[in-house]
């Protein structure tokens, strides 16, 4: 039995998926509401970068993985146009299901698909871009994802990977009593779940730092990978192409 974390907790590697998606079917009807509070509005800032650094172009084919409510399926839809494509996916039902209403609201039907990121149902060289945001710290073969990731990618296409990662060093006691003692109570309020943020506190933990994770992406293939620090470190931004 091969094993994993999920949060602080070790787990057979075969039920993270199972827990993960438990942790994102309780918080998905408060899941926008929260990250604005828990935030403090800064993750539609850090999500406007990401839109920026994408750089999408009209007729573009983008692969937004873990999407969720669709913040940036949204986004990139405006910008490939009617020739380009955005395809929205999501290993949880519940989370794909929000985000694809909240789409329709604003008047966009894109592509919605539930997959696996470690199990890409789509062709080699694909995409001109893939991304995936808060999402990856979430997967249990992290390495495997990315792999799949480059795999679906064109020659010169990215990967952008916007995360949670390592706090600058005089703000991680400051970090550490937020996370621990005011998102759980914060869940609980809003989203009657502390347990679902106390393992959103856990997962940034066990999540590779800057460093680490781009190594992980050189290995699985891409030959130029950068990354950008955004408040402190508490977020990254990592962009791979691949070459």
């Amino acid at each position: 039995m091969s094993s994993t974390h999920f949060g602080f907790q070790t787990v057979d590697e075969r039920d993270k998926a199972q827990r993960v998606r438990g942790v994102f079917d309780s918080v998905a009807p408060r899941y926008d509401l929260m990250n604005d509070l828990m935030s403090m509005g800064l993750h539609r800032a850090w999500k406007a970068y990401t839109v920026l650094v994408a750089n999408v172009q009209p007729g573009w084919q983008v692969l937004d993985i873990a999407g969720g409510t669709g913040d940036l399926a949204l986004a990139f839809a405006g910008k490939v146009g009617p020739q380009g494509r955005v395809v929205h996916t999501d290993i949880n039902e519940t989370m794909l299901r929000t985000g694809r209403d909240r789409l329709l609201d604003a008047g966009i039907a894109l592509p919605t698909l539930v997959c696996d990121a470690e199990k890409l149902p789509f062709p080699d060289g694909h995409f001109d871009l893939v991304s995936v945001a808060f999402g990856l710290r979430n997967m249990t073969h992290k390495d495997v994802a990315l792999a799949e990731m480059q795999r679906v990618l064109k020659p010169g296409g990215k990967l952008l990977v916007l995360e949670f990662s390592k706090v600058a060093a005089p703000l991680t006691k400051a970090y550490d009593w937020y996370s621990f003692q005011v998102l759980p109570r914060l869940g609980q309020a809003i989203a009657r779940d502390a347990d679902s943020y106390r393992y959103l506190a856990e997962s940034i933990r066990m999540h590779p730092g800057q460093d680490e994770l781009k190594a992980l992406m050189h290995k699985a293939g891409f030959g130029h990978v950068d990354y950008h620090n955004m408040a402190a470190g508490v977020v990254a931004l990592h962009v791979g192409i691949k070459c």
